[in-house]
């Protein structure tokens, strides 16, 4: 006897082989740790919380948009510091937190210290990034807006803050590129220079500012795949608008002891770029 087995071919037209196979997008990831690094505006200073007292800022509402609850966040940021601060008192804190993301906001004190080194501040910044990027974590710095826009200051003093804004920028720039990492351009932020995102001592952002600073960094998140739950509003709500009175004693007792500590030290590179400008106007 002989068995017979009839192949049955099923054939697909041409048009079905054409047709595109939708590709899956890849699924978001959810940060469950954040870390926020830097001085007094990581610490939250120009968005004062209402009668508990304190400071909100940019951090707890970077977590609040990625989903990031109480235990998962951590700030041990504090006013005054500078990028060597960071990498030495700051990041070992960090490390061991392990964080998905990490904000790192820092350096405007750096310019107006007498011994401003932006290659210090590079490689103080590429110890920071890349110590943290080896635990997995996605790290996020800032490159900064010219702050002479913002404080009033003599047409000199305004040129040398600008020229050394440049400067840490530049060294910002380098290792960015360098390392292959997102960075939020404060100069680029909508509004930066309004009036209404600085609180009263024009040295940090108000709530709007904070705000700003927030949905800048979640935006940046967002590209590097994390899912943002609920994402900032600009719509200013929870934090408290200080009185006159209030704006008043901060600027005795903080405001003006800063800038003239901070002026004393920032006026030798000031006079150098005043005498550079005199020069060229003359020769």
């Amino acid at each position: 006897m002989v068995l017979v087995v009839t192949v049955i071919s099923v054939g697909v037209t041409p048009a079905a082989a054409r047709e595109p196979v939708p590709e899956r997008a890849p699924a978001l990831r959810q940060a469950e740790r954040l870390v926020i690094l830097g001085d007094s505006t990581a610490v939250g200073l120009g968005d004062p919380l209402p009668r508990r007292g304190g400071w909100r800022g940019v951090g707890p509402l970077v977590a609040q948009a990625l989903g990031v609850d109480e235990t998962g966040y951590l700030n041990p940021s504090f006013t005054g510091a500078r990028m060597a601060c960071v990498r030495t008192d700051q990041l070992p804190l960090a490390l061991a937190h392990k964080p998905d993301v990490a904000l790192v906001v820092v350096g405007m004190n750096d310019t107006l210290r007498p011994d401003f080194n932006p290659d210090d501040i590079a490689a103080d910044l590429t110890a920071i990034v890349r110590e943290l990027t080896a635990v997995g974590t996605t790290v996020l710095p800032v490159r900064f807006h010219d702050h002479s826009k913002v404080f009033r200051l003599p047409p000199s003093l305004k040129r040398a803050l600008s020229a050394r804004v440049a400067e840490l920028n530049e060294a910002i720039d380098r290792v960015v590129e360098t390392e292959g990492i997102a960075c939020l351009d404060l100069d680029a932020l909508p509004g930066a220079y309004d009036l209404t995102v600085w609180s009263v001592d024009r040295l940090h952002p108000s709530e709007l500012g904070h705000r700003l600073l927030a949905q800048g960094f979640t935006d940046l998140a967002a590209a590097a795949g994390y899912a943002i739950p609920e994402p900032v509003s600009l719509t200013c709500s929870g934090g408290v608008e200080p009185s006159a009175a209030g704006h008043f004693g901060w600027l005795v007792a903080k405001g003006v002891p800063w800038l003239w500590r901070r002026g004393r030290e920032f006026l030798p590179y000031a006079a150098v770029i005043m005498w550079r400008s005199f020069r060229e106007r003359v020769g």
